[in-house]
């Protein structure tokens, strides 16, 4: 019986896991994703800079985290994210008058989509972990209002995509720890039901 039940949880019977597995994937489109948007937009608006800091705001990253609370930081990061592009897209659309349908908006929809879905698989796993799954992001005040300027919007659009590209690399990281955590628990189970 303790062999039959072993051999489930190898074959990834734990919803955590498999979770875990799916988010981390998700993740890995997106952060690919993301790349394909900054190349598109960087083309489209000739911008070859780099631009320095955090748009979202998080706990700082500690090895000392548990595993709840990486899941909401990341969940809470990601969340701020999907504020962010959602807040762009329509005032890119608004103010730019963007209403042609290319390959930078199709790609820009499906990072958006995928972002969602992202923060679907997250706030599963983090609800399995016990952690809050109602978070209230906060993004930067400063930029409330958004931009001003045809140059403050697109340097301001740039910057979230950035934002979600590093975000979606965190993710990737987080989620791939998080499925070698959860792949490490059911073999000290195991261990312990073959010894009984």
């Amino acid at each position: 019986m303790a062999g039959m039940r072993t051999r489930a949880m190898m074959r990834g019977s734990d919803p955590s896991r498999t979770t875990a597995a799916r988010a981390a994937e998700i993740a890995k489109l997106l952060r690919h994703e993301c790349s394909v948007l900054l190349e598109l937009y960087r083309k489209k608006e000739n911008f070859s800079l780099n631009v320095d800091g955090r748009l979202v705001s998080t706990l700082p990253p500690s090895s000392q985290l548990d595993t709840r609370d990486k899941l909401w930081r990341l969940h809470s990061a990601l969340e701020q994210c999907r504020s962010l592009l959602e807040r762009a897209i329509a005032k890119e659309d608004e103010e730019l008058g963007r209403t042609e349908k290319g390959e930078y908006e199709n790609n820009r929809r499906t990072v958006k989509n995928r972002l969602v879905f992202l923060l679907s698989n997250t706030r599963e796993l983090l609800k399995a972990a016990g952690g809050p799954t109602m978070l209230t992001p906060s993004v930067d005040g400063s930029q409330s209002d958004g931009p001003t300027t045809v140059f403050e919007l697109k340097m301001w659009v740039y910057r979230i995509f950035m934002e979600v590209e590093h975000w979606s690399k965190t993710a990737v990281t987080v989620l791939q720890e998080l499925q070698s955590d959860t792949a490490k628990e059911p073999s000290k189970r195991s261990t312990r039901s073959a010894r009984r």
